[in-house]
């Protein structure tokens, strides 16, 4: 995790374009500002970053599976429920299956685990529209080779 460039998958472990599954692996730093606050003399992750790490995995499969061509924007969750707790140092698991695609708009079902266990889940909706510019593109592809997404994925046309 790249909390301070809001980076939350470390990488992605795999991605299934039929089955349109994906699953990524993130590292909860140890050290991290965030705890200082969230809660001091016991630190967890904030259930509002494990949210933010499973759109973002969601995220990773719905560019994936349109080849980079459009961006999928956070629109709204749905039926999130945090069931345990996040601590530093623990190593997410994150799953997301695609439910929906189409009339611009995509949803997936999103959870996390930690050792095996469900930490956390949610219905995730995104709004999926072209890329605003062209360098916004190329950054996104910057770091999905950064985190793993396949370059072949990418370049499938």
């Amino acid at each position: 995790m790249k909390l301070e460039k809001f980076q939350l998958i470390d990488r992605v472990v795999e991605f299934n374009a039929v089955e349109k599954t994906i699953r990524c692996e993130a590292k909860v730093p140890l050290q991290a500002s965030i705890f200082e606050g969230h809660f001091p003399g016991y630190p967890l992750m904030p259930g509002v970053l494990l949210t933010e790490a499973m759109a973002q995995t969601a995220g990773w499969m719905l560019l994936s599976l349109d080849k980079f061509r459009r961006m999928a924007f956070l629109a709204g969750i749905r039926d999130a429920k945090f069931r345990n707790f996040v601590k530093p140092g623990d190593k997410i698991d994150l799953y997301a299956k695609s439910v929906h695609e189409g009339s611009g708009f995509a949803v997936a079902q999103a959870r996390a685990e930690v050792d095996g266990k469900i930490v956390c889940d949610a219905t995730i909706m995104y709004r999926v529209v072209d890329f605003p510019n062209e360098e916004f593109r190329q950054s996104m592809l910057e770091v999905a080779a950064d985190v793993g997404v396949s370059v072949k994925v990418v370049a499938d046309g």
